[in-house]
């Protein structure tokens, strides 16, 4: 038994050695170093990862859900856009893109499977008061690096690779603060 132990310790404290090491490898690129022109940065959105769902979607080959962070799920709980009133500074979304894969699971689901890239709108009216108050970046994922980059135009979608990259589409959403996501019922 003491030998056992001994080499359960052992082979326990090389598991943490592998697995950190593969954490430590799996963590190489920071994200949050990211940053499109005009000064959006990956940062501004930290902990998206677990912000409440807004809506989901689907937008050609990609699904995605729509998320919101505080202030955002708030503003939208009070009605906002449709009472006419425009979403307060801080106000933050991410919309996180996956080619999508059938499900081996009974009723065979369609789930995510790689992930694409992850777009980003912030309310910062001063900031940004050129482009409706918002500010846009988009982030394609790379799965052989496993990093993201900001988005270019030679992206599919093209993206001005700028905090304004989202405001020529979104200006014909300028009658709901430059928002296409609605608030879907729960």
């Amino acid at each position: 038994m003491r030998y056992g132990i001994r080499l359960s310790a052992l082979s326990g404290a090389a598991l943490v050695a592998v697995f950190g090491l593969g954490a430590i490898y799996a963590q190489s690129q920071d994200k949050y170093a990211l940053k499109v022109p005009g000064g959006l940065a990956f940062s501004e959105f930290k902990g998206y990862e677990s912000w409440q769902t807004i809506a989901i979607s689907e937008n050609g080959p990609l699904i995605a859900v729509i998320v919101g962070n505080p202030q955002m799920i708030e503003a939208f709980q009070a009605g906002i856009p449709g009472n006419g009133k425009p979403f307060p500074d801080g106000a933050k979304m991410a919309k996180i893109h996956w080619l999508p894969k059938k499900s081996a699971n009974p009723g065979n689901p369609t789930v995510p499977d790689k992930l694409a890239n992850v777009d980003f709108m912030v309310k910062d009216s001063k900031r940004f008061a050129d482009s409706g108050g918002w500010g846009y970046g988009a982030f394609e994922y790379d799965a052989a690096k496993d990093a993201f980059r900001p988005g270019t135009t030679q992206d599919s979608p093209p993206q001005s690779n700028d905090a304004k990259c989202g405001f020529g589409c979104h200006t014909i959403a300028k009658a709901k603060d430059y928002v296409f996501t609605e608030y879907a019922r729960r």
